[in-house]
């Protein structure tokens, strides 16, 4: 029995065979190609096939109901016909190579720049990568890069899944996910708990692991155990026997203190299914679906009718607009400079209204005007990328501009959760983005495996400025503070954030349930008590470990 350590991203446990991922496409050699101008025909309709088969593969999924997979499909799309991506292969097939080899060589310089700009870019260098393979593919007649197909159901090894791979997974065929890179916020993970599939990245030693071995999964201690003996068939069984209660609609804690529990969402097709879920409301609404993949910027009439979309979904409840988030890994030609040398920390989020202030307050005028149209909808705004009460107050100038009486900011970097008081004396309420803040607080890329242990949002520090932000939302009126970051999806974590008192949890529709169980196994001095336990802790993994043994419930709903 050998066991393996990473990070658990995804609750459950599960005992199955392994399958691993398919040999990647291999780089094609460095041919000459005598007719340029069939080369860049070739490569065209390359590049056009895959991006049809993906957008197909987007549809399919909205049609699912796989809302994060819709979306990550469709980013990855929209990069098989990137201009920039074919002009740099254009270049070579000039030079007189194949298309193939064009292609890959124009792969590999644009995914090395990515990763040498860290942050955010460096996360699409891996979909630059699987985009590039599946033009290959395709020029070759082969197949594209995709899971393994199996008469039954089996745990998926890799070193790491593309976005379009972890897109396609199939819950009723894969019964887990065993990955030697990621981290806890990479696609494979938000994925994995979207689907429900019990998942753990940045496994150490991963890579051993063989098709048809047999091994025990814990997607919450991220722990991988070969040939598994009777304590871990007997662990899966309990879990598989517990039984997690429909959400009623209704968040809070054993002793009645009130949690809201709310969704994200990214496009208006999202609004609908996270409103069956009984989501008390929208808590973030990602305005991005507008704007990417476009030359110029849409029409206020144009997001006015997507905006009313969603709000009609919610009659009664609330909707936390957050306004265009533009920049870093979101480029837009038309507001963004694509030679920053650091876009993670550069013109992103509210700061493009510095020179583009125009563009800003044509998106508030038509979530203005969306919200006449659906009175009964309490309608709440607000900015991305906030770190000082100058920016605090300035948007909530532009809101009260547009007639959006309540706005608020996101709680992303250091900065503003230690000066929370003043920021938020400005606006009416703070939503924390825990993944964004992680990054921040930790100076470590969440996409790199090697940083998984830092990329964690039980990091104690980060932790510490959740309570920050709280206290001095507390001194600033008793403002709201929400968490609209990954962290809310962990049922765990939740409890503290509920314990360092944090009134709202926003997280992707399928996670609120098993939050909802377990908030409701404890009371509010427990939730505290253990909240304090984490913050004191010396790692993200003592407080994880100190956290879950004051939560029973956890074991007994299988989680």
């Amino acid at each position: 029995m050998t066991t393996y350590s990473g990070v658990g991203v995804s609750a459950g446990r599960v005992i199955g065979h392994i399958r691993r991922m398919p040999t990647a496409i291999v780089e094609p050699s460095a041919e000459h190609a005598d007719d340029p101008a069939r080369e860049l025909d070739r490569l065209q309709d390359a590049s056009d096939a895959v991006h049809a088969d993906l957008q197909r593969r987007a549809l399919d999924a909205a049609d699912a109901g796989h809302d994060e997979a819709r979306s990550i499909l469709e980013v990855t799309a929209h990069m098989a016909i990137d201009p920039q991506l074919a002009k740099a292969a254009g270049q070579f097939i000039t030079d007189g190579t194949t298309a193939e080899y064009a292609i890959w060589k124009a792969g590999d310089d644009i995914a090395a720049k990515l990763t040498g700009l860290g942050g955010y870019l460096a996360e699409r260098a891996g979909d630059v990568a699987d985009v590039r393979a599946r033009i290959v593919a395709r020029l070759r007649g082969d197949q594209p890069p995709g899971i393994p197909e199996s008469d039954t159901p089996f745990i998926l090894a890799a070193d790491d899944l593309a976005p379009a791979d972890t897109a396609a997974l199939d819950p009723e065929h894969v019964i887990g996910i065993v990955t030697s890179g990621g981290g806890p916020q990479s696609h494979t993970a938000i994925l994995a708990r979207a689907h429900e599939i019990p998942a753990a990245v940045a496994v150490r030693g991963a890579d051993a692991l063989a098709d048809g071995d047999v091994v025990y999964l814990d997607g919450t201690a991220g722990i991988v155990t070969a040939d598994p003996g009777p304590g871990e068939y007997a662990r899966v069984a309990e879990a598989a026997a517990a039984s997690i209660p429909e959400f009623d609609g209704a968040g809070r804690l054993a002793d009645g203190h009130p949690v809201e529990l709310l969704a994200n969402i990214g496009t208006p097709d999202d609004a609908e299914p996270a409103a069956s879920s009984g989501a008390e409301g929208i808590g973030l609404f990602r305005t991005e679906f507008c704007f990417l993949g476009r030359e110029t910027e849409p029409t206020p009439e144009e997001q006015a009718e997507a905006y009313r979309r969603v709000f009609e979904s919610f009659p009664g409840r609330k909707v936390v607009v957050r306004t265009l988030d533009a920049g870093a890994d979101k480029p837009l030609p038309f507001l963004t400079d694509r030679t920053e040398p650091n876009p993670a920390l550069g013109v992103r989020g509210f700061r493009t209204a510095d020179a583009r202030a125009d563009v800003l307050r044509r998106q508030l005028g038509a979530v203005a005007a969306a919200r006449s149209a659906c009175p009964d909808v309490d309608v709440r705004v607000m900015a991305p990328m906030i770190a000082t009460a100058e920016e605090a107050g300035a948007f909530a100038e532009l809101c009260r501009d547009a007639d959006l009486p309540t706005s608020g900011v996101m709680i992303e970097v250091p900065a503003a959760a230690l000066k929370a008081e003043s920021i938020l004396r400005a606006v009416d309420f703070a939503s924390v983005g825990t993944n964004d803040l992680t990054q921040y607080t930790m100076a470590a890329d969440r996409e790199l495996s090697a940083l998984a242990s830092l990329s964690d949002p039980w990091q104690p520090a980060v932790l510490r400025l959740v309570a920050d932000t709280v206290e001095g939302a507390g001194a600033a009126g008793g403002k709201p503070v929400g968490v609209c970051g990954e962290a809310a999806a962990d049922p765990a974590l939740a409890v503290v954030l509920v314990g360092l008192g944090v009134s709202s949890l926003s997280m992707s529709r399928a996670s609120i349930r098993a939050v909802s169980a377990v908030l409701r196994s404890i009371d509010l001095s427990d939730a505290r008590r253990l909240a304090a336990d984490a913050v004191e802790a010396e790692s993200a993994a003592a407080g994880r470990a100190a956290v879950r043994v004051g939560l029973p419930a956890l074991d007994t709903l299988g989680l």
